[in-house]
């Protein structure tokens, strides 16, 4: 298995849907989800330390995870099917629960639990983002921050659009 980061989440131009990006933590591959607006809303609120006036659903289920005496260990995206992407909610390290990603990355999020997908999602879903900044400013040898990877996902969301993700493996634009 694959640990993923969150780097954030945006809205893709022209069609206006929002987009979440994860990140090899150990790697060079970014995962791009599609995800829906609320989802989207969640994940960036989660992100950014928003709450708000009344708890969200997402926030709700990661306090409940807790009050029912259980923990949860891991958020897996397990799967991509017709163009969808699934997760599995790992509770006490054994018991798995379905999900859509984009809910599972925003639980994620609340609780703190780890993210991760398998070599086969990646190499049929992942995409490598190239161009300024790869090596770091510094050149050859320099150290990439996480400022670069956001600018680098504004500039890749900039100019992508579903249909780079058409033919081949995967076919078609990828979403939650």
């Amino acid at each position: 298995m694959r640990s993923l980061e969150v780097l954030g989440v945006r809205v893709e131009m022209p069609t206006n849907k929002p987009i979440v990006l994860l990140k090899e933590t150990d790697g060079t591959r970014f995962l791009p989800i599609w995800v829906g607006a609320a989802e989207a809303t969640a994940i960036a609120y989660a992100q950014q330390g928003v709450e708000p006036p009344r708890p969200l659903t997402h926030d709700l289920i990661a306090t409940l995870i807790p009050a029912l005496g259980h923990r949860l260990t891991e958020i897996r995206i397990s799967s991509l099917q017709d163009s969808y992407f699934r997760a599995t909610l790992v509770f006490d390290g054994t018991v798995e629960v379905d999900s859509r990603a984009s809910d599972a990355i925003a639980i994620a999020l609340r609780t703190g639990t780890g993210i991760v997908t398998t070599e086969a999602i990646l190499d049929e879903a992942g995409v490598t983002i190239s161009g300024e900044g790869t090596q770091g400013e510094g050149g050859e040898g320099g150290e990439v921050t996480a400022e670069d990877e956001v600018e680098r996902f504004r500039e890749f969301l900039d100019h992508v659009t579903p249909e780079d993700f058409e033919g081949g493996p995967g076919e078609g634009p990828h979403e939650a």
